[in-house]
């Protein structure tokens, strides 16, 4: 039986950006990461999963919880960072 790290493990996103894509769902986070794996498969998968990080930031903003959103925001920064070879990673 496959575990939540193995899972993880075969995926190109980390625990936080996998965190962001379920919370952004509302589904388990063992979903998000075959969500995550499924979208960094094709072209539109970074601007799809920043879209996800900047609404999550949004959300955690509008609902004034300003500390989430800061956390946030580092996973975007990570997110970026570790996708510099992708094209449309680029600020929108």
């Amino acid at each position: 039986m496959l575990t939540y790290q193995d899972c993880l493990g075969l995926c190109p996103l980390s625990d936080e950006e996998v965190a962001a894509i379920a919370e952004h769902e509302h589904i388990p986070q063992i979903c998000a990461v075959e969500m995550g794996s499924y979208l960094m498969q094709g072209d539109d998968g970074v601007p799809v999963i920043k879209r996800i990080i900047l609404d999550d930031i949004a959300a955690a903003s509008a609902h004034g919880d300003e500390e989430h959103a800061q956390k946030l925001k580092l996973v975007l920064w990570h997110f970026l960072d570790t996708h510099p070879d992708n094209p449309k990673n680029k600020p929108a």
